[in-house]
């Protein structure tokens, strides 16, 4: 959850083991690089609750190893508190932002703007694929979209 007086922002996928923490540990070590980690709550989480607990994917804890950068989440299901304390959910593609505007829609006073991350895309890739059943390419693919992506959406919330 949010702490008050930070900006903050929840990275969604359906499963959080492949793309959401990908997303999360590459702007987590964007603002960390910054020295500006303190003026940001980050966290990621599933629409299901299929993996609720697992470790993320092993092929996407490879690619961020491979990148530097590392990653102890654990997955958890998005809550209804998730949608009044933080101020940017943004979610990998179109079935994601529908199951989150549905769960918007039962909570009074949503807080959270709900966006595709991929609208952020310098390159305009605006659906970032769900690598879980592909190669350890698809992950990298995934990575440099996420980067991207946060960078831009950082330069835009500063």
């Amino acid at each position: 959850m949010a702490a008050p007086g930070r900006k903050s922002v929840l990275f969604v996928c359906l499963g959080n083991i492949c793309r959401s923490p990908i997303a999360e540990a590459v702007f987590r070590k964007l603002v960390t690089d910054e020295g500006i980690l303190n003026q940001w709550a980050i966290d990621s989480a599933a629409t299901s609750d299929w993996n609720v607990g697992c470790s993320p994917d092993s092929r996407a804890l490879n690619c961020l190893k491979t990148h530097g950068t590392e990653t102890t989440h654990k997955a958890q299901q998005i809550t209804k508190d998730d949608f009044l304390s933080y101020d940017y959910i943004l979610c990998m593609d179109e079935s994601n932002l529908r199951d989150l505007k549905r769960k918007c829609n039962g909570v009074k006073n949503c807080k959270a703007q709900i966006e595709l991350l991929g609208s952020y895309d310098p390159q305009k890739k605006l659906i970032i694929e769900d690598p879980y059943y592909g190669h350890d390419e698809d992950f990298e693919t995934v990575y440099q979209q996420c980067v991207r992506c946060c960078k831009s959406f950082l330069e835009k919330c500063s």
